[in-house]
C-alpha cells in the first residue's frame, strides 16, 4: 500500500521557511516589544530610536522619559542624580507653597496660587517591572534601551529588578559597574580620560568622578561617533519625499549646518565670521548652498550668517519653520560643511559616505579631540579651509555604527538564547 502524505501543519518549518518560535526556545526566548528610556533631548532619544529600528521593532516600542524639573533654580541643580534632584525639588516647592499661603492669608486672598510640578510622562521603574513580568509569559522578554546619564538609574534598577524577564541596552558609558546592564554601547572618544593625554587633564583625586572604573569588556561595543535614525532605507525616503524642491537645484549642492558652542567646542563670532568668508570663497565652485542653523544656535550668530549671505542668489538659509530640511540636506547635498560641536550632526553626515568638512575642531577640547582625531584618520573629514573646489569630489566607506551595534545586540541576545522577532 501506498503510503498516505499529509499536509506540512501551518508552522512546520518547511512550510514556513523557518523553524517555529516553540522549537527555537519557545516563545519566552523571543523579542517582539521594546521600551525606551528617553531623557527629553533629542540628540539622545535619537540614538536609542535610530537602534530600535535597525531592529527591525520600529514600530513595535514604547517611550517613556525621565525629566528634571526646568527652569528658576533648577538650572542650578542639574548637576545632582535627577532623584536626589526632584526630590530637592519637591522640597522647595513645598516650602515657596508655605509661603504662598501664608502671604495669601495676609491679603485676605482665598488661594495662595499654584506651584508645582507640570504633568509629564515619566518612566517608572516600579511599572516597567511589572508590565515585563506580568507579560513574559505571553508576551516574551522585553528589550530595554536608554541613552544619557539620567536614564542610568532606571535602566539598572529595571536589570536587578527583572533580569530574567528583560535585556538592558544602555547607550553612552554610564561611567559605573559595566555588570548593571547586558550591553553599554558607547563611542571611543568616552574612554578618552584613560589615555595619557586624558589623565594629565584631570587631577588625580577627580579620576573616579569622571572616568570609566574599567576598560571595555565583552559587554562594551565601541562606535566611532553617536547613533542615529540616518540608514540606506531614510534617506532613499527622503529623497523621494524632497525631489521636487531639491532635484531641480543647480549642482552640486552645499549643505551648510550650524550649530551650537559647548563647553568642549568653545567659539564665538569670530569663528563664524571666518565660515562665511570662507564660504564666499567656495561660492564660485558650488551650484547651491544651504544652510540650516540648530535651535539653540545663538541668535548673534545667525544675524552674522544671515546678514553676510542671505542675499546671494545661490544661497538658502533655513527659516526653522516647519518642515525641517535636515533628512532633505542629507539625501540630497553633494558636500556638508558643519560646526564640530555636533556629535551627532557629524555622525549623520558621515553616514552618508559624501565629502563632510568640519568648522572649529581646532577649538575643541576634552575627549572631542579624540573624536575629530578619529574622523580624521578614517578619512570621513577634512577641515574647511574656503580653499576647497567644491566640485572636486571625494568619498569613503560611509559611517555604520548604528547597523554594527545592532548586529552586536543580536549576537548577545544569542548568547542568552534570545532573538529578535519584528
Amino acid at each position: 500500500m501506498k503510503p498516505i502524505r499529509l499536509p506540512e501543519p501551518p508552522s512546520s518549518p518547511r512550510a514556513m521557511g523557518g523553524v517555529p518560535d516553540i522549537f527555537e526556545g519557545g516563545v519566552h526566548g523571543v523579542i517582539r516589544r521594546a521600551v525606551i528610556i528617553g531623557n527629553g533631548f533629542p540628540a539622545s532619544e535619537n540614538q536609542s530610536i535610530g537602534l530600535v529600528q535597525a531592529l527591525g521593532l520600529s514600530d513595535k516600542h514604547t517611550l517613556y522619559r525621565v525629566t528634571r524639573p526646568r527652569g528658576g533654580v533648577n538650572e542650578w541643580l542639574h548637576w545632582l542624580p535627577v532623584s536626589l534632584h526632584k526630590s530637592l525639588y519637591y522640597i522647595i516647592i513645598q516650602i515657596c507653597r508655605i509661603l504662598l499661603r501664608r502671604r495669601a492669608r495676609k491679603l485676605g486672598m482665598e488661594n495662595g496660587g499654584n506651584v508645582g510640578l507640570s504633568s509629564i510622562l515619566e518612566a517608572d521603574v516600579k511599572s516597567i517591572v511589572r508590565m515585563a513580568r506580568e507579560t513574559f509569559e505571553k508576551d516574551g522578554p522585553l528589550l530595554v534601551i536608554a541613552s544619557g546619564r539620567d536614564t542610568i538609574s532606571i535602566t539598572s534598577s529595571i536589570k536587578r529588578l527583572a533580569s530574567d524577564n528583560v535585556f538592558v541596552v544602555q547607550i553612552q558609558h554610564p561611567r559605573s559597574r559595566l555588570d548593571r546592564f547586558d550591553l553599554v554601547i558607547t563611542p571611543n572618544h568616552d574612554y578618552y580620560p584613560l589615555t595619557p593625554q586624558g589623565k594629565e587633564q584631570v587631577p588625580r583625586f577627580l579620576h573616579k568622578w569622571i572616568t570609566p572604573y574599567e576598560l571595555p569588556d565583552k559587554h562594551v561595543v565601541l562606535t566611532v561617533g553617536a547613533l542615529h535614525q540616518v540608514d540606506f532605507t531614510a534617506l532613499r525616503a527622503a529623497a523621494i519625499t524632497w525631489h521636487e524642491e531639491f532635484a531641480p537645484l543647480p549642482k552640486p549642492l552645499l549643505v551648510v549646518n550650524i550649530g551650537v558652542p559647548t563647553r568642549y567646542c568653545r567659539y564665538g563670532s569670530d569663528l563664524i565670521k571666518q565660515l562665511t568668508a570662507s564660504l564666499h570663497n567656495v561660492l564660485a565652485s558650488c551650484g547651491s548652498v544651504r544652510i540650516s542653523f540648530s535651535r539653540r544656535t545663538p541668535e548673534k550668530h545667525s544675524k552674522i550668517v544671515v546678514k553676510e549671505l542671505d542675499m546671494d542668489p545661490k544661497v538658502h538659509i533655513w527659516n526653522g519653520e516647519e518642515p525641517n530640511p535636515h533628512m532633505g540636506h542629507l539625501a540630497w547635498a553633494d558636500a556638508f560643511v558643519i560646526t564640530a560641536d555636533s556629535v551627532s550632526m557629524l555622525s549623520e553626515a558621515c553616514s552618508t559616505g559624501k565629502p563632510v568638512y568640519v568648522v572649529g575642531a581646532e577649538r575643541c577640547t576634552w575627549k572631542f579631540t579624540d573624536f575629530h582625531k578619529a574622523l580624521r584618520e578614517r578619512g570621513l573629514t577634512r577641515p574647511f579651509t574656503g580653499l576647497e573646489d567644491m566640485s572636486e569630489s571625494w568619498s569613503y566607506p560611509p559611517l555604520n555604527d548604528t547597523a554594527v551595534a545592532a548586529t552586536r545586540v543580536n549576537e548577545a541576545l544569542a548568547e542568552r538564547g534570545w532573538k529578535i522577532k519584528a
